[in-house]
């Protein structure tokens, strides 16, 4: 455990907790420029929160204590996400920490956090909207560990830094059908983990079509924006990982020093406003597709992962 690697794992967590709303903000302000409206500008998110913060915190009637901790749980699950995935550095003193099933099992306490404060408020549109959050995350979650598993397949490890480091040493490991398919299926995955279109629509609260609005709707003040701040870094995470598992040039090594670490983040940040951009300009294009076709997308998806599973065993070779 090195002080270069430390401070590194600490810049990192920072960038993505301060930089998670901007990416929000940048998102609508691509979608809005492409609208042919002037929008609010890409600050606007922080804005938002501090507004939020500001205001009056109202609690509902005959909630539990699931209801107040849900959003700290969100949040929580997001920072610790960031401190062990590879982003700007290979040499975080979490790398051990790092596992695809950890990750995965991180992501889903965040989700399961949110589930069961939309079940506590005990309204129809809280139970409904969890409803249909459960049913994602049961077709999500394995998707995320088949994809990722087909990366690991070349590397011998379920480690993400490891797999990051292998790309970076072996590039065809990635660049072949097996590297396509996963990563499909993880542009699927992604978009229904975080709520985009065509899954979910962020932007609105109609009541037949709201899925992680359904849940939040009681929320309110400090706590709402905990949520939101919790939800953004969620997202720029997810970015950030399918960025470097597939391009992960620009990253620190694991002796990499404070310069090494700078361009680090330079780079993970120019990787996640590419990624953002595009999928901000792939939603322009796309219009919400109906509840019950989204378990058909999702299952279509898992067998993209299924397959690159079978591809990367084809392709590589059973692991010694």
């Amino acid at each position: 455990m090195s002080a270069a690697g430390i401070a590194g794992t600490v810049a990192q967590v920072g960038t993505v907790a301060g930089g998670a709303p901007g990416v929000i903000g940048a998102m609508r302000q691509v979608r809005a420029r492409l609208e042919g409206r002037a929008g609010p500008g890409a600050a606007q998110p922080y804005r938002d929160l501090r507004k939020l913060l500001t205001k009056e915190q109202l609690v509902p009637e005959g909630t539990t204590v699931v209801f107040s901790w849900a959003p700290a749980v969100i949040a929580a699950a997001a920072l610790v996400t960031a401190s062990i995935v590879p982003l700007a550095t290979l040499g975080s003193p979490m790398d051990q920490a790092g596992d695809l099933f950890a990750v995965v099992g991180l992501l889903l306490m965040g989700t399961v956090a949110l589930i069961l404060a939309g079940l506590d408020t005990g309204t129809a549109f809280g139970g409904m909207g969890a409803s249909r959050e459960a049913t994602i995350a049961a077709l999500v979650e394995p998707t995320i560990l088949l994809a990722v598993f087909a990366l690991s397949v070349p590397a011998n490890s379920s480690n993400l830094s490891v797999m990051v480091a292998d790309t970076t040493r072996h590039a065809g490991h990635v660049l072949s059908p097996a590297g396509a398919l996963a990563f499909a299926a993880l542009v699927v995955v992604v978009i229904a983990e975080t709520g985009r279109l065509p899954v979910d629509n962020p932007s609105t609260h109609l009541e037949l079509t709201m899925v992680h609005e359904a849940m939040v709707l009681e929320y309110s003040g400090p706590k709402l924006a905990v949520i939101e701040w919790g939800a953004a870094m969620r997202l720029t995470v997810l970015l950030g990982v399918i960025a470097n598992l597939f391009v992960p040039w620009g990253i620190a090594a694991g002796r990499g020093g404070a310069l090494d670490v700078f361009i680090g983040l330079v780079a993970i940040g120019a990787k996640i406003t590419v990624a953002a951009v595009a999928l901000a300009t792939v939603e322009v294009f796309l219009a919400k597709i109906r509840l019950f076709r989204v378990p058909e997308l999702l299952a279509g998806s898992f067998l993209l992962a299924l397959l690159a599973v079978t591809a990367s065993y084809f392709l590589v070779g059973q692991p010694g």
